[in-house]
């Protein structure tokens, strides 16, 4: 499955791209929106390794591995997703504040 671990790298690109960002970001909200989108990113990679697993081999062992890491995957989505979503109104409020003392 070329085209899935292409996915894959890109996906981990983008979690290393969002932690860097998060890192060098100065503003503490933006810091923690950065977080949920690297974190997001990093569970997109988990879940595709885990997908990514099951089509290698079908041990039994490989395929309970690869469920949790497709499981786990999941979970770092959606909760980076909630955090997201969160975070996202404080993010647009702290940058139009940013904005408006540097005026």
């Amino acid at each position: 499955m070329p085209i899935l671990v292409c996915i894959i790298l890109v996906s981990l690109s983008f979690y290393i791209y969002y932690k860097m960002k998060q890192v060098r970001s100065q503003r503490p909200i933006e810091k923690k929106w950065l977080a949920a989108k690297s974190s997001m990113a990093l569970g997109l990679f988990v879940g595709l390794f885990g997908i990514n697993r099951l089509f290698i081999t079908q041990t039994p062992i490989a395929i309970i591995i690869g469920s949790l890491f497709i499981i786990v995957g999941i979970i770092s989505i959606w909760t980076g997703y909630k955090a997201y979503k969160y975070y996202y109104p404080y993010v647009v409020k702290e940058y139009e504040e940013a904005n408006q003392v540097g005026k």
